[in-house]
């Protein structure tokens, strides 16, 4: 079977010889440049793509005043996995792309990721734990002898040793009787969260917290009577988990109906967007969640050199919508895809843009991003860049309207000031 890159330089080198040696391959010059954008615009996981076209937008107005030609393609996950892999293909084979983005959850980010790496398409990708990432696109993901770098899938963000760390210095900061609820569901994030070795379970453990775990259920459940009827018989008063944001709002609300009211519900995934918080009404405060980016993050952007708090009042501005966590990453996507076009001799040959990619250093509106780092496990290095993680609660505004996301947990990034203390939920 020939590869993508195969069949590029098979047709480079034929168009060099019947102009006798003087053209040059059209991918290779770098007049423009196509970029492939793969998210869930629609479906369960839709509020991950709300800045999208904002951030497209801005970066398209943006590039276009520095003098590039780019051109950027954007495809719809529909939240499902296999359509997410379907599109991917659509960029590398029909929309021929030189660089594939992608953002927002393991069943965005793998698919998309896993189809690159087939097709010796360079790939960034981010919003999704490092350890689904990675350990999910491995052949044996139960065997750690077993797996392997990739050459061109690149992904940046946190992993779940930071998020366990803000989650437990948020509840450090309550008393409780240390027994936790977890709510895992059947997808890659919700197998990872709750898995015995790289998970929450032996962390907890160690730390002195007691887990009761239900067990997996499908995302977009209707009834969470039996993971509330476990946590009441144990006494939790504390929940945790990684949740679509439906589901919280459903588990939330018949916990209500049921009597079950813990002291701390610190929830990933479902929290991380003002809408979700909103549906609630007054069940909403103080509910708490991991923070990736926010307007108070002391980051610029290397393309416009503006500051977290002006980007995301430009997006409140032209949308008329609170600023949300993924604008920050969504648009760092943007920033490191032209520092790699920049420096890559060939924008049309995967190998020297994955080498690009391997080679990054630069400061983003996210925090600095390269890959590479000594402080990961070694099988991760070449293919994970971290960025900083902190932790917050919602607070109901003072004129009731609406809730802010205040920073109380930063003990993993001290450089991201806090906006107040852990609070108990009434």
């Amino acid at each position: 079977m020939t590869t993508r890159r195969e069949f590029l330089k098979q047709t480079a080198a034929t168009g060099v010889l019947a102009a006798s040696g003087l053209a040059t391959p059209a991918l290779a010059q770098k007049s423009s440049i196509k970029l492939g954008y793969v998210s869930p615009r629609t479906g369960p996981l839709a509020a991950f793509g709300e800045a999208d076209k904002f951030v497209i937008d801005s970066f398209l107005a943006t590039t276009k005043k520095m003098g590039f030609d780019y051109e950027v393609v954007v495809k719809d996950s529909q939240s499902n996995p296999n359509r997410a892999a379907e599109v991917t293909k659509e960029l590398v084979v029909t929309d021929k792309v030189n660089l594939v983005l992608v953002s927002s959850t393991p069943e965005t980010t793998n698919p998309v990721s896993t189809t690159c790496e087939a097709e010796e398409m360079p790939c960034i990708s981010t919003v999704a734990p490092w350890q689904p990432w990675f350990i999910g696109q491995q052949a044996n993901p139960g065997d750690p002898n077993s797996w392997k770098p990739f050459n061109f899938a690149y992904h940046f963000f946190w992993g779940l040793e930071d998020i366990i760390a803000v989650f437990t210095g948020m509840w450090g900061q309550i008393e409780t009787n240390k027994k936790v609820g977890g709510l895992f569901p059947n997808d890659g994030d919700g197998n990872a969260w709750g898995d015995k070795a790289v998970g929450f379970p032996p962390v907890l453990e160690k730390l002195g917290y007691t887990l009761t775990d239900p067990g997996r259920f499908q995302n977009l459940s209707d009834d969470f009577s039996a993971q509330i009827n476990a946590f009441k018989q144990a006494n939790a008063e504390i929940v945790t988990g990684v949740v679509i944001p439906p589901d919280f709002t459903t588990f939330w609300n018949q916990a209500k109906q049921q009597g079950f009211k813990p002291k701390v519900a610190s929830i990933g995934k479902a929290l991380l967007f003002p809408q979700t918080v909103e549906s609630l009404g007054d069940a909403g405060q103080n509910l708490s969640t991991e923070v990736w980016w926010t307007p108070s993050h002391p980051f610029k952007s290397s393309l416009t050199g503006e500051t977290a708090a002006q980007i995301a009042d430009a997006f409140t501005k032209a949308t008329g919508r609170p600023w949300t966590q993924p604008i920050g990453f969504a648009h760092a996507l943007f920033e490191l895809a032209v520092d790699v076009m920049k420096r890559s001799d060939e924008p049309g040959d995967g190998e020297a843009v994955a080498k690009a990619i391997s080679e990054t250093k630069l400061d983003t509106l996210v925090g600095p991003i390269a890959w590479g780092n000594e402080k990961l496990p070694p099988f991760a290095q070449k293919n994970v860049a971290k960025t900083p993680l902190v932790g917050g609660q919602w607070r109901l505004k003072q004129d009731g309207k609406g809730y802010d996301l205040v920073i109380v947990e930063n003990v993993t990034a001290p450089n991201i000031p806090t906006g107040g203390k852990m609070e108990p939920i009434a």
